[in-house]
């Protein structure tokens, strides 16, 4: 398998040389759901993808008919990985992004080792396909934040609905992010780590 690098548009940016508080994340969510852009759009650095292009094989094994996947020419096979900086958290997010599939679930559990927390992102048109992934996270005790990806084909839906249908505690951040737009997938992100933070207290406290 070939991993391949590709270029973001930042500068390479180095770690700082104050004292940072280092945490895995978790990018997740199913096939196509936009954690390699997510990743790619954030990262200070270089990011590593494993991507692989798709095959008849996998047409047969993968739910390739709703809109958002039709055109959809690769996947990532192993994972996506980036890093960013929020200096005045002091804290650096080292961000993996898991693969969609289940039958990559062997990987998943390896990635998920030493993670604090994970952004999970969903798409309104697509909510049942995200229930395998938030299991995953859930049996693991992870913390999450659930971001919906905005994309074209997707319906507005509200809030409170939503914690319904994917039935989310109370007490976890629901956000909506675009992944193709840094900003968005920054605040998405914040607020995970703001979610961590706060959890950290309670449980010092």
């Amino acid at each position: 398998m070939d991993s391949s690098l590709s270029r973001t548009s930042a500068p390479p940016v180095y770690l700082p040389e104050t004292p940072h508080e280092r945490v895995k994340i978790l990018v997740a969510g199913p096939l196509g759901i936009g954690k390699t852009t997510a990743i790619s759009t954030v990262s200070e650095i270089r990011t590593l993808h494993t991507d692989e292009v798709m095959t008849t094989a996998a047409a047969g094994t993968d739910e390739m008919a709703h809109p958002g996947l039709q055109n959809k020419k690769t996947t990532t096979v192993a994972t996506d990985f980036g890093r960013l900086t929020l200096e005045q958290a002091g804290i650096i997010l080292y961000l993996f992004g898991t693969p969609g599939q289940s039958r990559f679930r062997p990987l998943w559990d390896d990635l998920a080792k030493g993670a604090l927390g994970a952004l999970v992102l969903v798409d309104t048109e697509r909510l049942l396909e995200s229930f395998e992934v938030m299991d995953l996270i859930e049996e693991r005790g992870l913390p999450y934040t659930v971001a919906v990806n905005v994309f074209p084909h997707s319906r507005a839906v509200d809030p409170e609905t939503l914690r319904t249908k994917l039935d989310i505690a109370e007490h976890t951040p629901l956000v909506v992010c675009d992944a193709r737009d840094k900003n968005s997938t920054l605040d998405a992100l914040i607020a995970l780590t703001a979610h961590l933070i706060n959890l950290a207290g309670d449980a010092s406290s």
